[in-house]
């Protein structure tokens, strides 16, 4: 099974208040979810002709980050099936409080072939 992890500081910038999704100082839900499927994209061994697309994520983010904390997202493939990758997914912080847990699926696709079937906006 393939895993990853990928660590990032909390900056002002990850925050609730500044990503809209709440009004504290603190990691926002959103940015918490984007590095742990960064976490789920390194776990993928690809060519370059291939990629991976999310389809369906279920997390429960259960503690709080000041900014300045250094948290650690990683994924750990737990099942695929054909296209399908299924992730575990676990962030904690540098202390070894668990931040968050949950699921992530994603599906491996061809890149040209997906790509060709998004229509510009106006067509």
């Amino acid at each position: 099974m393939q895993s990853a992890s990928v660590t990032h500081v909390v900056t002002s910038d990850d925050t609730a208040r500044a990503l809209g999704s709440g009004d504290l100082d603190v990691l926002a839900t959103p940015r918490l979810l984007a590095w742990l499927e960064e976490a789920t994209c390194a776990a993928l061994d690809l060519p370059a002709e291939r990629t991976s697309v999310g389809t369906r994520v279920e997390l429960e983010h259960l503690a709080a980050s000041p900014v300045g904390a250094e948290v650690i997202a990683a994924a750990h493939v737990i099942h695929t099936d054909g296209r399908l990758v299924r992730f575990q997914v676990v962030a904690q912080d540098s202390g070894g409080t668990l931040l968050a847990t949950g699921e992530v699926r994603r599906v491996v696709v061809d890149r040209e072939r997906f790509l060709s079937r998004i229509r510009p906006v106006g067509d």
